[in-house]
């Protein structure tokens, strides 16, 4: 007598909120599967990706964490995937209107007292600021001096000197691609000024020497002036033209951190509470699991972080699009939400000029790892976010000086838009991903948090989190805990694992926005 065959286990996956129409695949999905939602699948669904649980009528909004994240394009049956072929923004219907309420029902942060707040081991500067590292950089004002600050670095560190400096955490030499033909007076400048200004007054940095070429459009004198700076013990400049050429300017550099170095060396680490820490909060690669995994989890831990009085720099203007109304409905003013829409606007606007459309982003291997529209990474990527009220908006690089939950506006290209945060002051970053983005930026750590399993056991090397065990049952209060212990971990010196692999010395990317001539 032959045996019955198994009955296959029922798959996983995930229903996300009692009004979506889509569910989560949690493992690959296979033609004649049932699902917990009563769909039997009809198409295959890859893992992270989405398919119908109810029907969805062609231009009938599509529905993922009780959100709009696109309209169907064409009808689509239960048990089918959802994806880029059956849904899209609705271009075709115009503009996804969003609902600009603001500040409503903001609830106000219960902070922790601050004899119970967390601390950490950090570098208390004379201006009262702290770092979590204690870096001597290396600047330029052009791409035509990035040569010589690379060679200036390379000379310090083959020497062997920074080991007699055991509170130096390295030299890094901050290269850029323009600097020349940009208008005194215009966008580029402006915003090349304030990211350098930002970098060599990060507290991460504990001295700069910053190097020209000397008949740049970025003039070292106009910048210097621009910030009423003089030249100290711990900030030098001099340009190639000036010393004489590639041979000196290198020799005067190295000698110039040389004689820092005993005063970089001299600060020592020490308890401060966690409200000086300001944090970045970036995503890459993100998949379908980011804004279920993650993101939420790290906005978890940027709660924590806020009741404990720091700050967290929420970014990557472009990867908010069409969440941004969930935002102003937790601004402390309508001022502050105003501002953050009028930013969306000129993004609109920005996109229409370039002959592109928001909806450029996601990436393909975003599209790759289930994520279908700009809605949907949206929704997922402002996660990182959490649920404090949002106290303030900055343009790109602008100093952040308001504590708690705050917007840089910035692109989402990864580089560009955590050089904005480090040179806002981030002394600390969180890095979430789903593809596996390999990513560090000095002087700043930068912690990786995988969204996956899967991508955290393949990549270990570069994951400091696995964010995945939350499909698993963890709870996003605990991983946000977890990862906000890290957070402390590393602030005090433990170091990530970018830090270890040596990431961080090519990762200084200005935003070009203006004309280069």
């Amino acid at each position: 007598m032959n045996e019955a065959a198994p009955i296959p286990a029922q798959p996983r996956t995930l229903l996300l909120n009692g009004e979506d129409n889509i569910a989560v695949a949690l493992g690959n999905l296979e033609v004649g599967m049932t699902t917990a939602q009563d769909a039997t699948i009809i198409r295959r669904v890859p893992r992270g990706h989405k398919f119908a649980i109810r029907p969805i009528a062609a231009g009938e909004a599509v529905r993922k964490f009780g959100q709009i994240i696109g309209f169907a394009k064409t009808d689509i049956a239960v048990g089918d995937w959802v994806h880029e072929h059956n849904c899209g923004i609705g271009e075709e219907h115009g503009a996804f209107a969003r609902d600009y309420a603001f500040s409503e029902g903001v609830v106000p942060t219960q902070y922790v007292p601050k004899e119970f707040q967390a601390t950490f081991q950090g570098y208390r500067r004379a201006n009262g600021k702290v770092g979590t590292r204690n870096y001597v950089g290396i600047l330029t004002s052009v791409n035509c001096s990035t040569t010589v600050a690379g060679f200036i670095a390379t000379e310090i560190e083959r020497s062997g000197i920074l080991n007699d400096y055991p509170n130096i955490d390295g030299i890094v030499a901050l290269k850029q691609a323009n600097g020349c033909v940009i208008d005194y007076r215009g966008v580029i400048f402006d915003t090349l000024k304030r990211t350098t200004w930002g970098y060599a007054t990060n507290p991460n940095m504990g001295g700069v020497v910053m190097v020209g070429l000397g008949c740049e459009g970025f003039q070292i004198p106009r910048f210097k002036d621009a910030y009423k700076v003089e030249e100290s013990e711990t900030f030098r400049t001099m340009t190639i033209q000036e010393v004489g050429g590639t041979r000196k300017t290198v020799d005067a550099g190295v000698e110039a951190v040389k004689a820092m170095l005993p005063i970089v060396n001299s600060v020592k680490r020490e308890t401060v509470p966690a409200s000086e820490l300001m944090l970045a909060l970036q995503c890459g690669g993100s998949d379908g699991y980011s804004g279920i995994t993650a993101n939420p989890a790290l906005g978890v831990a940027a709660d924590i972080l806020v009741r404990n009085g720091g700050t967290a720099i929420l970014s990557e203007t472009p990867e908010i699009y069409g969440a941004e109304h969930l935002l102003t409905r937790r601004a402390v003013s309508r001022e502050v939400g105003e501002k953050l829409v009028g930013i969306i606007h000129w993004w609109e606007d920005y996109a229409e000029r370039n002959l592109m459309e928001m909806n450029n982003n996601p990436s393909p291997g975003n599209k790759q790892g289930g994520l279908t529209t700009i809605l949907e990474k949206s929704l997922g990527a402002a996660a990182k976010g959490g649920t404090s009220p949002l106290t303030a908006v900055y343009g790109y690089a602008e100093p952040v000086t308001e504590k708690g939950f705050v917007f840089m506006d910035t692109p989402g290209y990864d580089p560009v838009s955590a050089t904005g945060q480090v040179a806002g002051g981030a002394n600390i970053l969180c890095f979430t991903t789903g593809r596996g983005s390999a990513y560090g930026c000095k002087p700043t750590p930068s912690i990786k948090i995988a969204t996956n399993s899967e991508i955290y056991a393949k990549m270990i090397d570069d994951m400091d989190i696995n964010g995945g065990d939350v499909l698993d049952g963890k709870s996003l209060e605990a991983k946000g805990q977890e990862i906000f212990d890290r957070i402390l971990e590393v602030a005090s010196g433990d170091k990530s694992k970018s830090e270890l692999l040596g990431y961080g010395d090519n990762e200084f990317v200005p935003w070009q926005i203006g004309a280069t001539f």
